[in-house]
C-alpha cells in the first residue's frame, strides 16, 4: 500500500483525501484547520461511544478524510484522545484562572468563578462529558492531565485564601479543592437537569452556598 505509507509521513501538503468522487471527502486545509477538524469530529465519536467503542475508521468518516490523513495528524486514537483532552483542559484552565483574577473583591470572585464553570458546560456539554466522564479516565496519563487541572485551579484558589486570611498552606489548599469540587459536581449535576434549571439560577445557588462557608474565615488586614 505504497499511497497509505506516504500519506502516514508528516509533510508540508497534506495529501488528497482519497480517490472517492468529489464531494464526500473535504478539500485540503492548513495544518492547524485540519487538526481542529480532527479534533472536533473525535469528540463527537468519543463522547457518543466512548474512547474503547470509537474507531478512528469512524472519526475519519465524521471528520470526511481518509485514514491515511487522520493518521498523518494523530498516530494513533489515544495520541488524538490526549490531545483533545489536554485542548479541553486548557481552555478550562485559562477560563476558572481568567474569572478567579477578574476582581478583586473575594464575594465577586466566587460568583465570577462558579458561573464560568456553568457556562462552560452549558456552551459546551460535549467536551466536559468528554473531559471528566470518559470511559478512559482511570488511565494514568489521563489521570495525571486532570490531576494537573485540579491542581492549577485549586492552588490558585488557594493562594487567595491564605493571602487574605493567613491560614496555613495546607488549610487553605484544603479549602481550595473543596471550592473546585464543589464548583464541578454542582456544575455536572445541574447537566443532567436537561435546562430544567436555569443556568444562572444554579450558579448563583452555588456562589451563595461557597460564600456563606468561605466568608466565615476572617480576612486579615
Amino acid at each position: 500500500m505504497v499511497h497509505e505509507a506516504r500519506a502516514d509521513r508528516p509533510s508540508a501538503a497534506e495529501p488528497d483525501a482519497s480517490p472517492r468522487p468529489a464531494g464526500q471527502r473535504s478539500a485540503r486545509l492548513p495544518r492547524d484547520e485540519r487538526r481542529a477538524q480532527l479534533l472536533s469530529a473525535a469528540q463527537e465519536v468519543f463522547v457518543a461511544n466512548g474512547y474503547h467503542g470509537a474507531a478512528m475508521d469512524e472519526i475519519a468518516e465524521t471528520a470526511h478524510v481518509s485514514k491515511p490523513v487522520l493518521y498523518q495528524h494523530f498516530p494513533s486514537k489515544r495520541e488524538l484522545y490526549l490531545a483533545l483532552l489536554e485542548s479541553h483542559l486548557a481552555a478550562l484552565t485559562e477560563l476558572m484562572l481568567g474569572a478567579l483574577n477578574s476582581t478583586t473583591d473575594n464575594k465577586e470572585r466566587v460568583q465570577a468563578v462558579m458561573r464560568a464553570y456553568f457556562r462552560f458546560i452549558a456552551s459546551d456539554d460535549q467536551a466536559h462529558r468528554l473531559v471528566f466522564e470518559s470511559d478512559l479516565i482511570n488511565d494514568p496519563d489521563v489521570s495525571s492531565r486532570l490531576e494537573t487541572f485540579n491542581r492549577t485551579f485549586a492552588d490558585a484558589i488557594a493562594r487567595v485564601i491564605a493571602g487574605d486570611t493567613k491560614l496555613p498552606h495546607l488549610e487553605a489548599e484544603l479549602l481550595g479543592r473543596g471550592l473546585a469540587g464543589m464548583a464541578q459536581v454542582s456544575a455536572r449535576y445541574w447537566l443532567e437537569t436537561d435546562g430544567n434549571l436555569d443556568l444562572d439560577v444554579a450558579s448563583d445557588l452555588i456562589y451563595r452556598l461557597a460564600w456563606r462557608g468561605i466568608s466565615r474565615f476572617p480576612k486579615e488586614t
